[in-house]
């Protein structure tokens, strides 16, 4: 099969890639918000007839407890690597939606962006691959490789059927890599790719006084008010130095090693470049580490939203009964998921006057990964976008999470490549959310160029 002929047939089609990408980002599929659970399906069956159009076989849309995920395949290259496609086609909710220049709903073209829910977060991502493939089965008759999919309908809610999916069908799951199209690129002009990411862990904690509510002027000074309590509990947790004081929270955590240290080093990352981005007046964190390193190999805990007492117009003298928080935690690899809650509640034992009783949450816990970094299915990535792009992509370890790519390493026992072309300030989860189309078109034979390296070094 001719590469370069299937590239010619996609940019021959662009408007109307354009006009099919524009009907998925039409397709309001919020997995947040029940109301919005028949678009969910909607979506679902969308993707499904593109796949059986295109020459995928097996097509199906495989029940959950929740949104029903969408799988196909292609398995006709022997002797070829077998790559399992993951995507999502859930998108966040639009508020604040007074903030949206065109509905968000109704995708709007303003210059070299699409703007809509979805655009770049991740819709605009797996169709980019999806019509790579399209354009090779066409213009070829067969692929390079061996290609499975799943694309689910809950990572936006954080996926709660997906391991458990995973186990159940992972004799039809196997493969040897991911191709995780969840990601994007430091810039336009300047391609890179994430080898590591970190995990997350996220908690609620209620502290609790009295039984309700009590007048200020007849008990302030003399009983615990759960709100002060509250705002020492979450101060304790970061000593002086920026460090987390939970007992064992670093006992696991990796040294990084010189080597490493100098492939974080190649990005474009500084601290101008962070302050410029954040917006803020300055930076702060754990002493003895870089701002890459804090981001990139280092764990952290954040307070991400506090509560409590009478927050009407006005005033009222009151000692509040309860005040609450959420917190969390971004892990890297190696820190035990299984001992987080018991460090949490270590410390909680000793922070906690007795005055006061406490309840805490485990809202959810996903690992960290790092992938070996010179494999093939990487270096096959690292080919193709020098190839595109012109120039060579660096590495860099992400500081959020993808659930998904620690999950497959646990389950099925591979890597995934994070192989997107999102860009940092798309606007993903916020209002305006964009994609770049030269940007889709690029990573349309980004996704094309991959299949045929790999198919061609076996």
């Amino acid at each position: 099969m001719d590469v370069n002929v299937a590239i010619t047939q996609m940019k021959e089609q662009r408007e109307s890639y354009i006009k099919r990408f524009s009907e998925a980002l039409a397709i309001p599929s919020v997995s947040a918000l029940q109301q919005h659970k028949p678009d969910m399906h909607r979506m679902a069956r969308w993707l499904a007839k593109q796949m059986e159009v295109m020459g995928l076989e097996h097509v199906e849309l495989m029940p959950t407890p929740k949104n029903p995920i969408v799988y196909g395949d292609w398995l006709h290259a022997p002797g070829s690597p077998t790559v399992l496609v993951y995507g999502h086609y859930d998108v966040q909710p639009v508020d604040p939606l007074s903030e949206w220049i065109s509905p968000p709903f109704e995708p709007a073209i303003r210059g070299d962006y699409i703007y809509a829910r979805g655009a770049s977060d991740m819709k605009g991502q797996i169709f980019a691959q999806l019509m790579a493939v399209e354009a090779l089965l066409k213009t070829g008759g067969g692929l390079p490789v061996n290609l499975k999919y799943l694309i689910e309908g809950d990572e936006e809610v954080g996926s709660p059927p997906l391991q458990e999916f995973i186990r159940r069908h992972r004799d039809r799951l196997h493969c040897d890599a991911v191709l995780n199209c969840d990601s994007i690129i430091h810039a336009a002009s300047m391609p890179s790719l994430v080898y590591a990411l970190r995990g997350l862990a996220y908690f609620e904690l209620e502290i609790c006084g009295s039984p309700q509510d009590l007048h200020s002027g007849s008990f302030g000074g003399i009983i615990r008010n759960p709100i002060d309590v509250l705002c020492g509990v979450l101060a304790g947790m970061h000593d002086k130095k920026g460090r987390v004081t939970l007992p064992g929270f670093y006992d696991k955590v990796r040294t990084l090693s010189d080597e490493e240290r100098a492939v974080l080093m190649e990005g474009p990352y500084n601290d101008e470049y962070y302050l410029k981005l954040s917006a803020s007046r300055g930076l702060y964190g754990e002493e003895g580490y870089s701002s890459v390193e804090r981001l990139a190999v280092r764990p952290c805990l954040d307070v991400n939203g506090i509560w409590g007492g009478y927050e009407g117009k006005g005033a009222k003298t009151v000692l509040p009964a309860k005040a609450g928080a959420k917190f969390s935690m971004r892990l890297v690899p190696d820190q035990e998921l299984n001992a987080l809650e018991s460090q949490v509640r270590a410390y909680l034992e000793q922070a906690v006057p007795r005055e006061c009783r406490w309840k805490l949450t485990l809202h959810s816990l996903g690992p960290g990964a790092v992938m070996e970094r010179n494999s093939r299915y990487i270096q096959a990535a690292v080919e193709a976008q020098e190839t595109v792009f012109g120039r060579k992509p660096f590495f860099r370890r992400e500081g959020a999470s993808v659930p998904v790519v620690g999950m497959m390493q646990e389950e099925l026992g591979v890597d995934s490549v994070m192989l997107g072309f999102g860009l940092p300030d798309d606007g993903i989860h916020g209002p305006n959310e964009k994609q770049s189309l030269s940007l889709l078109f690029k990573g349309m034979e980004t996704y094309l160029r991959y299949m045929d390296i790999l198919g061609s070094n076996v």
